[in-house]
């Protein structure tokens, strides 16, 4: 059961952290460790001290508590998935970058696009086919 925290510790840090936006490298540096702790934290070959865990959860601007949201006596495979968080996705970092880097009347076109996208999906997703 210990290995089970660690992980679910390390993947809770891996997704703070990529919401914030932030590197490794980054996290690490205002920690005061080397990147490579960082990994080793994220994919479970460490351990976090509570020590350590107080101070990535002032980085990372969210209580200690936050690490441990999820954690529960179910088993993996009662667990339901995290939905991915949009700012975590490289895609939409990527895609608001493109988007603000246009001028105001394609960022509009682009804009309803999107909004047109997503009203075509959900009818196609409510729709009952034959």
């Amino acid at each position: 059961m210990m290995e089970g925290i660690d992980v679910h510790l390390g993947r809770r840090l891996r997704r703070r952290r990529r919401i914030l936006g932030l590197t490794q490298q980054q996290l690490a540096g205002a920690c005061g460790v080397r990147f490579q702790q960082i990994q080793k934290y994220e994919c479970a070959a460490n351990r976090m001290s509570a020590a350590r865990l107080w101070q990535l959860s002032e980085v990372l601007e969210v209580p200690v508590s936050y690490f441990y949201e999820g954690l529960g006596l179910e088993s993996a495979a009662d667990r339901e998935p995290e939905p991915p968080e949009p700012r975590a996705q490289k895609e939409t970092n990527d895609l608001v970058q493109v988007f603000y880097s246009l001028s105001e009347r394609p960022r509009q076109r682009l804009l309803d696009l999107a909004k047109s996208l997503n009203e075509t999906e959900a009818d196609i997703v409510g729709h009952a086919f034959p």
